[in-house]
């Protein structure tokens, strides 16, 4: 079994230890392998939908969509896969890996609710694809993934692109993130490197504040708090919501603080920690993907 205060670092260790599921997460270090075993390989093989993480200059972190045909993420060796996708020349994803080769991926499933993390190193190649050297990799739980269905034949035709820039929330984006009820999250720490993750929960559960603030909750997981390990040393995360239906997507960065605090906590069912976020800039992508997927049902454990 591995040793967790090697698998962990210092911030990862001490979320448990204040949450008090140092145990918990010691236990769940044998997940975690550098290497892509076969079910690995399989699930990667069928899977059309990904989130990459990655560093911009100062340290900003971003969240990506990737999207390709089944297989684009190809596994080459034991601790190699290629990620084999066009990104948008608007999204800082390559700039990123032209500046810092940290790269956290989630390959996910919304219809079975499987999801995958890889973490590594990234190179882009002269055709760009995406080269990634493997360090982490293991599947995560179902918890609060809601039920999304690929729409039979939704290969549409490709729409163009529009990528617009703002420093703050317009009043549409604000209803777009309180209608919400899933984004994904992107952390970073100098030890363990890029990392992605899933939130969800019912629309609402993501609070905005006012057009450079949000606060959402932090249900109970697999108590292993990588990212917010990683937001107590690293505040700097990176959050993406997708429209599932029309293909459009809300890129945010901005820095991070975990909230301890019992009376606020308290405003949010089933919350065990808050995390709020002050926006430093937003990217709004208008067809950020020709596919999309039909909502089926809730997760069973959404709190209610």
């Amino acid at each position: 079994m591995r040793n967790s205060l090697s698998t962990y670092h210092a911030g990862e260790l001490a979320v448990q230890a204040q949450a008090g599921v140092q145990a918990e997460a010691a236990r769940l270090t044998k997940i975690i392998g550098a290497s892509i075993n076969s079910t690995a390989r399989d699930f990667l093989s069928t899977q059309r939908l990904a989130i990459a993480s990655t560093i911009y200059r100062h340290g900003k972190v971003w969240t990506s969509l990737l999207v390709g045909k089944p297989g684009f993420i190809e596994v080459v060796a034991e601790q190699l896969v290629q990620i084999q996708t066009k990104v948008n020349p608007s999204d800082p994803l390559l700039e990123n890996l032209s500046i810092h080769n940290d790269i956290g991926i989630l390959a996910i499933d919304l219809a079975t609710r499987r999801r995958l993390r890889i973490n590594g190193k990234a190179m882009v190649q002269p055709n760009g694809y995406i080269d990634v050297r493997t360090q982490q990799v293991y599947f995560n739980c179902p918890k609060y993934i809601q039920v999304r269905d690929l729409v039979a034949h939704s290969d549409r035709q490709a729409a163009i692109t529009e990528v617009y820039s703002y420093k703050a929330l317009t009043p549409a984006q604000q209803q777009w993130i309180t209608q919400a009820d899933t984004f994904f999250i992107a952390s970073f720490h100098p030890q363990s490197g890029a990392d992605t993750s899933h939130r969800g929960g019912y629309p609402g559960f993501v609070q905005v504040l006012n057009a450079t603030e949000l606060v959402f909750p932090d249900y109970a997981g697999n108590n292993m708090f990588n990212t917010l390990g990683n937001i107590a040393q690293y505040p700097q995360i990176g959050l993406l919501f997708v429209d599932f239906v029309s293909g459009n997507t809300l890129q945010l960065t901005g820095t991070a603080n975990i909230i301890w605090d019992t009376n606020r906590i308290a405003q949010f069912i089933g919350a065990e920690r808050l995390v709020e976020f002050q926006i430093d800039r937003v990217l709004e992508t208008i067809n950020a993907t020709n596919l999309s997927w039909e909502f089926a049902e809730y997760s069973p454990y959404n709190p209610k």
